[in-house]
């Protein structure tokens, strides 16, 4: 998720969801959940993204182009309901012999997040709001997250917290509508003075051997947006990589300008690649590349196509970026508005798209 440089909060995801077809491989190994704060690892720690099973072959995004379907996959929802504002940030996982979709909904005051199902990962079917903000959440939002399985259930961490100190939380279930929540947030922004000192949003998740690895928008007090990484065993503790953040904006008249955000990782061949949404100045956003060899040193790739807004739907945004393979074929779901803002009001839907070769 990106924020506003005010500090609001801005679902945009990723974002996200993530399972073996959708860049996150299931997570066998027990885990832990509201068992308390059995142990604290170290807040820091230097280490590599391991253990990573390649989605694709080698393959060079360079070579191929973007080819966006021509109507939403998600709409947004009628006057009055959850989603009527926005309808952003997907999140898939394959569960139970179907697709699922944690999808981030505006209804103009509260942020939810809501359950869509299909079978083939393209024609939807709403299933209503699941999660919404309470408690030490505040009532803006409770969204804007990533999904895993795990243990033979669900995993979501979701960006929420009263406004402007966002925080990313846990919820667990056993089918996608019953969620239960960590008490507390699991990840929360640094000390003063560091690079992610205000607010932290925009989870992606990787389960990889022992290990879950959270990709994560950073922000500072002057409102400047930064990724960076964290690491748990358990989904709930975590250390962040002492060499963040790891992916900056770009400089003036750049794409990204104004900042980074939603990050979507996966691995093909040795390297890692990364999706990740790029504010410009006037707030209009498209979907740059970056590519790494060990996923915490990354290069961005000029020369790879960007996903930009080609529909009257997604002429202002583009956002959210949710990696899904199919057949051997890289499929994008992706947030998209008509209006350039930075975190909502842009007339948000869920468009689709697959990388094709030039």
């Amino acid at each position: 998720m990106i924020f506003q440089t005010a500090g609001r909060p801005c679902p945009q995801r990723a974002r996200r969801g993530r399972f073996a077809a959708c860049g996150l491989l299931a997570f066998a190994l027990p885990v832990c959940f509201s068992c308390g704060r059995m142990f604290d690892p170290p807040l820091q720690a230097r280490f590599a993204v391991e253990g990573c099973e390649p989605l694709l072959p080698a393959f060079d995004p360079g070579r191929m182009q973007w080819e966006t379907l021509p109507q939403p996959v998600i709409e947004r929802g009628a006057a009055g309901d959850w989603d009527a504002v926005d309808a952003l940030n997907p999140a898939v996982v394959r569960f139970q012999g179907r697709y699922l979709n944690l999808y981030s909904g505006f209804d103009g005051a509260t942020w939810r997040t809501g359950l869509a199902a299909s079978a083939d990962g393209t024609h939807w079917e709403k299933q209503g709001s699941v999660l919404s903000p309470e408690g030490w959440e505040g009532s803006y939002i409770a969204a804007n997250g990533a999904a895993a399985v795990a243990g033979g259930g669900l995993l979501y961490w979701y960006q929420t917290g009263p406004r402007p100190a966002a925080r990313i939380a846990l919820a667990y279930s056993d089918d996608g509508v019953r969620w239960r929540k960590e008490p507390a947030p699991v990840l929360a922004p640094g000390p003063r003075g560091a690079w992610d000192e205000t607010a932290v949003g925009d989870p992606y998740a990787l389960a990889c051997g022992e290990w879950f690895y959270l990709f994560y928008l950073g922000q500072n007090r002057r409102g400047r947006q930064r990724l960076g990484l964290a690491r748990s065993r358990d989904g709930v503790h975590w250390q962040k990589e002492h060499r963040n953040p790891l992916l900056a904006g770009g400089g003036p008249g750049t794409f990204d300008e104004r900042g980074v955000g939603e990050p979507a990782v996966f691995r093909a061949g040795g390297k890692f690649y990364m999706l990740y949404a790029g504010r410009s100045r006037s707030e209009r956003r498209q979907i740059g590349w970056a590519e790494s060899p060990d996923g915490v040193n990354w290069r961005k790739m000029e020369n790879a196509p960007r996903l930009a807004g080609g529909r009257e739907w997604s002429r202002a945004v583009v956002c959210d970026p949710e990696i899904l393979v199919q057949n051997g074929r890289l499929k994008v779901l992706f947030g998209a508005g008509n209006e350039p803002s930075p975190d909502e009001n842009l007339n948000g839907v869920i468009g689709g798209a697959a990388l094709t070769v030039q």
